[in-house]
């Protein structure tokens, strides 16, 4: 009898210390939502692994489609995820909804990250262009450099095309084309940009639908010049389209984070996103996705080397050189601007 005893308070004690070695073994867990796909997969292996590291945390990823998402989550009083990556116009819009938290920029060190990026709801991620790119073959050595040239169909001959996706975007280069300085951008004198539009209407071969599109256009050498997003026209060159582009007049768009209300981990989140974007991890994302960091001090740590720093679409010396999209104006325009689009696309 006093074997059996002795055996179950044995048996007892390690259950119990087997319980408590768990329970000290567990980790916070923290869930990000992103958009998947190879760009997940490359912000996994630069941000979520060193983070996880840091923080003894585990991150578990999620995949969204956009705004509704969160706006379902919230609404719902079932919020799932803590950090959520959104794009940029959808950061300013998920705010303005309240949707998402004030982000804690005592826990956020924002330093080198512009301004127009830090907002109390929101802060740049990572960063992407949409640029200017021509055929070498088409223009040799006198070659499109500005949106200008894009307009001037006398001086540079060929087909075009443009994003046809709305007035954003398009509106800026249309006023870049009538002579308008990056600095004097905003507003946006959006009859002005229309008008601009009109007169290149007749020349565009095609009004391109999605990045892949753009992307088979520059493929197939369909178009001699075209707007096109950066990740895309670099595949394509990989992939041997004679095409060439650089960053000036180029449009710089970001992705952001934000915390969504209702979080189940707000303090943790906060600590997440300030390693986010850190200088040290944003410059390990050049290492494995042609998307730039937009903490400009990424560029001083070392881990980019001077061809990829010439490369990378957020670097203090191509960044200067593009203007950064507002997306205050979009979110408080962006209907209007819609319905002045499709009444031009129908003329």
């Amino acid at each position: 009898m006093v074997y059996r005893k002795a055996a179950a308070l044995a048996a007892v004690s390690l259950a119990a210390a087997s319980l408590l070695s768990t329970a000290a073994l567990a980790k916070d867990s923290l869930a990000v939502a992103s958009y998947g796909g190879a760009y997940q997969e490359a912000l996994r292996k630069a941000h979520y692994t060193p983070t996880e590291e840091a923080l003894g945390i585990e991150i578990k990823e999620y995949t969204l489609s956009g705004i509704g998402d969160v706006r379902a989550q919230v609404q719902a009083g079932a919020v799932e995820w803590d950090v959520v990556e959104l794009y940029g116009g959808q950061c300013e819009q998920a705010a303005r909804e309240g949707l998402t938290m004030a982000l804690d920029y005592k826990v956020i060190d924002a330093d080198g990250i512009p301004p127009e990026l830090i907002k109390p709801n929101w802060v740049g991620y990572t960063a992407y262009s949409t640029v200017l790119a021509y055929n070498k073959n088409v223009y040799g050595d006198n070659p499109p450099k500005s949106w200008a040239d894009f307009w001037d169909v006398e001086k540079f001959p060929g087909t075009r095309a443009l994003s046809g996706y709305g007035l954003s975007t398009n509106a800026e280069f249309a006023m870049m084309a009538a002579g308008v300085k990056i600095a004097d951008m905003y507003p946006i004198d959006m009859e002005k940009a229309i008008a601009k539009l009109r007169e290149i209407k007749p020349h565009i071969t095609v009004w391109w639908q999605s990045g892949s599109q753009a992307m088979q256009l520059a493929q197939s050498e369909e178009v001699d010049m075209l707007s096109i997003w950066i990740a895309r026209i670099d595949a394509a060159i990989k992939e041997g389209a004679p095409y060439a582009y650089d960053y000036n007049q180029a449009l710089l768009d970001v992705e952001c984070l934000v915390v969504p209300k209702g979080a189940k981990n707000p303090e943790l989140a906060m600590k997440a996103i300030n390693l986010f974007v850190s200088p040290d991890l944003q410059a390990n994302l050049p290492q494995y996705v042609n998307y730039g960091p937009v903490n400009q001090k990424a560029f001083a740590t070392g881990k980019i080397t001077p061809e990829q720093a010439a490369k990378s679409n957020s670097s203090p010396d191509n960044l200067k050189n593009q203007i950064i999209q507002q997306k205050a104006f979009w979110t408080d325009n962006g209907q209007k601007g819609q319905e002045m689009w499709d009444k031009f696309m129908q003329e």
